[in-house]
């Protein structure tokens, strides 16, 4: 039976809002039928959840492959009047952070060390309609991170939100090229091979960063007296230990400290404080730390193996292709945490890890 709500005159509201669309507005939800406004409705369809292996595993039938959320989903008018911060949005995770906030109808603040490539991102967005504007620096200065909070208030009036999702896994510029035979001393190693350099950077950034971030965008959020969200960016990395990267899981231990930290002193203010775990995310982070494992090899370097015993998560060991888990679905928890449907949420980690940390 099905027990979907009614229309009083009893129209499914299921296919009520297909058909004609739904646009958020101040105060609640008005209903509008332009042709615009469905196809922007038609963004929320989704699919299945999972489809056949193709050709079918002989020995677990029924084998199926979970369906990522599509990378052009987005939800229309959520963030609508809201301004959010997006550290490292010039790529990756930030850079589909922010596409889609400002789809939804925020305003975004974007804020990278790539300068040239996050103005870039940020003018595509003004030039898709969106309101978006453009902070360039690192967030290991206090000062950038005091700037963009006041970006945000001068140029839109306040601050609603942040996504602290800036982070490195080692001392190398960020389109830096790898050539590891002389990167040794700034990049992934053994505990007692890590050079200072790679340890200080990476701490810098994650740690630093996302503290001097938070007590700017918190500062603000108390100020207004209007309540906030923010999110910030972990890993499994912050959850159990990994081989051969002993700054980043340090450092990525220290953001959920933080973050439980700030959930605590926040929640009298409604300011909600929460983080995402991922595991293997495909991002440009994430190719160029797999390049450098690759030509660390190529130098014959071996060690125990057990710092990779364990590398798949389930979903990635059930999939067919063995991918790991995209952008898009690690940001849809992200604006999820950020959004008002996450009210009852603060001083959660969610690990968006496809099950690797729970066996």
């Amino acid at each position: 039976m099905d027990d979907a709500p009614q229309d009083p005159q009893g129209l499914d509201r299921r296919d009520f809002l297909k058909s004609v669309g739904v646009v958020a507005a101040a105060g609640g939800l008005t209903v509008a039928g332009s042709a615009a406004e469905v196809q922007a409705q038609a963004s929320m369809t989704l699919g299945p959840y999972a489809t056949p292996w193709e050709p079918a595993d002989p020995n677990i039938p029924g084998r199926q492959n979970v369906v990522p959320v599509p990378d052009d989903y987005y939800i229309p008018g959520r963030f609508a009047g809201k301004t959010v911060i997006v550290t490292g949005s010039a790529r990756g995770m930030g850079e589909v952070a922010a596409r889609r906030l400002a789809r939804e109808g925020a305003n975004v603040v974007g804020v990278d060390i790539l300068e040239e490539l996050g103005a870039k991102v940020i003018d595509e967005i003004n030039a898709a309609g969106g309101k978006a504007t453009f902070v360039g620096g690192d967030i290991v200065d206090n000062a950038v991170c005091e700037k963009m909070v006041q970006v945000a208030v001068d140029t839109y009036g306040g601050l609603d939100g942040a996504i602290n999702n800036a982070g490195v896994m080692d001392a190398l510029f960020p389109d830096e090229p790898i050539d590891y035979p002389n990167q040794k001393d700034r990049v992934m190693a053994r505990f007692d091979e890590a050079g200072d350099e790679y340890f200080d950077r990476v701490v810098k950034v994650n740690v630093y960063g996302t503290f001097y971030s938070m007590r700017h965008q918190i500062r603000q959020m108390i100020a207004q007296n209007r309540g906030g969200a923010i999110v910030n960016v972990a890993s499994v990395a912050g959850i159990r230990g990994f081989g051969g990267t002993v700054p980043y899981v340090t450092s990525k231990h220290a953001v959920q400290g933080m973050t439980k930290t700030a959930a605590i002193d926040c929640a009298a203010y409604g300011i909600r404080v929460n983080s995402v775990g991922m595991g293997t995310t495909l991002t440009p982070m994430f190719e160029r730390a797999f390049e450098i494992i690759g030509q660390r090899r190529e130098t014959g370097f071996a060690d125990t193996g057990i710092g990779l015993y364990k590398s798949m998560s389930l979903l990635q060991f059930s999939d067919q292709q063995k991918r790991g888990s995209t952008a898009a679905e690690q940001v849809a928890i992200m604006l999820f945490l950020l959004s008002q449907e996450a009210s009852n949420i603060t001083g959660s980690t969610y690990n968006t890890d496809g099950g690797f940390t729970i066996y």
